[in-house]
């Protein structure tokens, strides 16, 4: 066998047509999957769009590098599970663009953040960390509750979305600045909103109804996260099968 390897070494062009097939077929089997994600990606009821506010909250998110330090993903380890919740779903996340995994943990994983704390904890986590958190690192944001959210070209993120197939109606798209607004609204009424997506936190979520800031956003969007799927129902595939 050693000759023979050695033979592969000494002869170039078949040492080079043999790593061009080898890395063909590695290609072929990473991106066939791609062409046929509908199926590999299980359905699972409530996973559902962002709504706006949520939307520009997880660009926030993702502006202020949160998913630098913290992860979203809870791998089926027994430890994880234990510490953050069910494991993280493909489903959970196939709205997402670009995805928030992450990498690294310097913080806790937020995979399961949503409705774990209260806005209030949020609220004052984001402004000073260590006033909720006396070992945190992360610096403060407190900044983002005097800016008002980004909400001139939401309807056009909208539409990019749904042309990578996310699945919002122009319904959605023509009132996705009236949504943005409704969502923080303080009496928590916004039944076109909630019409249009489903089950939608609905209040003011920062404390300050001067208007709609970037806190707002934020938060909104840590209060939905891993919160979408209903695990009451939820079967594994490999079980279902059975």
């Amino acid at each position: 066998m050693l000759n023979k390897h050695q033979k592969l070494e000494r002869n170039s062009i078949v040492f080079l047509l043999c790593i061009i097939i080898t890395i063909s077929i590695g290609g072929i089997v990473q991106v066939v999957p791609l062409f046929r994600k509908e199926q590999v990606v299980e359905k699972i009821e409530g996973i559902r769009p962002y709504t706006p506010l949520e939307l520009a909250g997880q660009d926030i998110y993702i502006r202020e590098g949160c998913n630098t330090c913290h992860s979203q993903q809870i791998r089926v380890l027994r430890d994880e599970v234990e510490r953050y919740g069910h494991y993280s779903l493909r489903a959970e996340s196939k709205y997402d663009h670009p995805f928030v995994w992450g990498s690294k943990r310097t913080g806790p994983d937020l995979a399961r953040i949503g409705g774990k704390y209260s806005d209030e904890w949020h609220a004052a986590h984001l402004k000073n960390p260590r006033d909720v958190v006396p070992e945190s690192i992360m610096p403060t944001y407190k900044f983002l509750a005097n800016r008002g959210v980004k909400s001139s070209d939401i309807a056009d993120r909208l539409r990019v979305l749904k042309m990578e197939g996310v699945p919002y109606t122009e319904e959605m798209i023509l009132e996705a600045y009236n949504d943005l607004v409704a969502q923080a609204r303080k009496d928590g009424d916004a039944p076109d909103l909630q019409k249009r997506y489903g089950k939608v936190n609905v209040r003011d979520f920062d404390g300050a109804e001067k208007f709609t800031s970037e806190m707002d956003a934020l938060i909104a969007y840590l209060q939905v996260t891993g919160t979408m799927a209903d695990f009451k129902t939820y079967k594994p595939e490999h079980k279902s099968k059975e």
